[in-house]
């Protein structure tokens, strides 16, 4: 009864502050997380943190052994359904306490994650990604993402966090030698709006090893980004949305290249890529979603948020595309008074998406 009412005060709460505030689609100025919005968020991937039920497990069973609950075979990341939203809940619970060190639940998330990311719980989910069968698991969202919360803790000033990345340390290494590894092998880049986009994938990872300064994955990121996507024009983002997209291909490609080319490089790749974007008059409207109580339907709302982060980040490193930060939140405030609703569908993992395009 708690948990729904603080889910039922959010939505209200978001979509009252998101309708007070629609005005700020006709600026150019990124739409800023709040406190009152932050300490609602912080109570989504508090709540499925530890919600085991409803699963999807997604590995391959090498033999009866394999089959345990999901506590006993995810045991630092087993609820939010799946294991890769169950990462990035942690990733937004971290984020938060950096940004917001008054949070009310900050106690209550620095417990929680002191009480998962242990050494023994990491050990067995390591031992989970070198098993034979399922050393593709995950690859490369939830790669991404277990990166992205390594990075996170890594510049988290409070006591417990050098004890937490410490902890993580052996899965963050794997993760981090498995992209090493694979990358050689991808011979051509998925282009897809779902889980499996190289791009948005080599982006998180991308983050990370110029944060925690890993030379070798960030060179190994570099040259294959140029690799697969150097030579590209002429993206096809007026075929964009399909009907599951919860990341554009077309916009998660031009984010990464931002990361990637230094400024005068990337000015004129996007004059080829996407030359449609530079004109202060073009439009972009948001996914529409009709059904936010289907999985798959709802994923248009994510691909909102993360239009959004794209479009910021693409403003941010060109300022004659400042016009692109209106877009982006007119992406979010279509989406983020439906961020709270009676499916679980959508609130185990939208929120982390809402975060992401909201933060700094």
């Amino acid at each position: 009864m708690k948990t729904k009412i603080i889910l039922l005060t959010l939505l209200i709460f978001i979509s009252c502050q998101t309708s007070d505030n629609y005005q700020t689609t006709h600026t150019h100025e990124p739409i800023k997380l709040t406190l009152e919005q932050a300490e609602h968020l912080a109570a989504l991937p508090l709540h499925c943190v530890t919600v085991e039920y409803p699963n999807k497990l997604g590995q391959v069973l090498g033999d009866d052994g394999d089959l345990k609950p999901p506590r006993e075979l995810r045991p630092a990341f087993f609820g939010c359904f799946d294991w890769h939203s169950a990462v990035h809940g942690h990733w937004s619970m971290v984020v938060l306490l950096q940004q917001f060190p008054e949070l009310r639940y900050r106690n209550e998330i620095i417990q929680y994650l002191e009480s998962h990311i242990t050494a023994e719980n990491i050990t067995v989910e390591v031992a989970f990604f070198e098993d034979e069968n399922n050393r593709t698991f995950q690859r490369m969202y939830g790669w991404g993402w277990l990166l992205k919360l390594a990075e996170a803790l890594h510049t988290w000033d409070h006591p417990s966090a050098f004890m937490l990345e410490q902890n993580l340390q052996p899965l963050t290494d794997l993760i981090a030698t498995r992209y090493i590894e694979f990358l050689p092998d991808l011979y051509y880049p998925i282009r897809v709006g779902e889980h499996t986009n190289t791009a948005f994938g080599l982006s998180m990872a991308y983050d990370y090893a110029v944060t925690l300064e890993h030379n070798e994955l960030q060179s190994a990121i570099e040259q294959r980004a140029k690799d697969y996507y150097m030579n590209d024009k002429g993206c096809p983002i007026t075929w964009e949305p399909s009907g599951y997209d919860f990341l554009s291909p077309c916009l998660e490609e031009a984010f990464l290249m931002s990361k990637i080319l230094d400024r005068d490089e990337f000015a004129r790749w996007m004059a080829e890529f996407l030359p449609q974007m530079k004109d202060r008059d073009f439009e972009l409207e948001p996914g529409i979603v009709t059904d936010r109580a289907d999985g798959k339907l709802v994923h248009l709302d994510g691909l909102n948020f993360s239009r959004a982060w794209c479009l910021y980040g693409i403003a941010d490193t060109l300022p004659e595309y400042s016009h692109l930060r209106r877009i982006a939140n007119e992406h979010i405030e279509y989406s983020l008074p439906n961020l709270v609703d009676d499916s679980y569908e959508g609130s185990h993992w939208l929120g982390t998406f809402a975060l992401n395009a909201l933060i700094d």
